[in-house]
């Protein structure tokens, strides 16, 4: 049996219409890849000031409320606030000679004087440069350095 000429013409149509590409081509491929590169590279060079910037906030956090509540607490039971030789160190260990003293007034848990988000201890001056009539706490910043424009105090 023979197929006439004009239904095999419309097979080899349908047939063709029919046909979808199997997967990506080369080039698909290649541009959703630069395009990835991209987004990476953008999110890695924005993650360390993400980073960055949340350290700052942690620090000025710390420093103006997280010690002023155990600083308030010890100034109550003794009736001032710490020395600047006593320092933070005061809220967690009893000074000498120090009457009054009901702490710590950290969490229990805390065994030494706090460090900022760049491992170093937090500063402590009573009374304060800034503010004269009660304390001044900070953190040196990303340098360490005391006295440079990233420093991060309660003033």
């Amino acid at each position: 049996m023979t197929i006439p000429l004009t239904l095999r013409r419309h097979r080899a149509e349908t047939n063709r219409r029919r046909r979808v590409p199997a997967g990506f081509t080369l080039t698909e491929i290649l541009i959703a890849i630069a395009l990835i590169v991209m987004i990476v590279t953008v999110a890695v060079t924005n993650l360390g000031t993400l980073l960055e910037g949340g350290k700052e906030s942690t620090s000025k956090l710390f420093v103006t409320d997280g010690v002023s509540t155990p600083l308030m607490q010890y100034k109550i039971a003794t009736g001032h606030f710490p020395s600047t030789d006593q320092g933070l160190k005061a809220l967690i260990m009893p000074p000498d000679g120090e009457s009054g003293w009901h702490g710590p007034y950290l969490a229990d848990n805390v065994k030494d004087v706090p460090k900022d988000p760049w491992g170093n201890y937090y500063q402590y001056q009573c009374p304060g440069t800034h503010n004269v009539n009660t304390y001044d706490c900070w953190s040196n910043g990303a340098d360490g350095q005391p006295g440079t424009a990233d420093d991060i105090g309660n003033w």
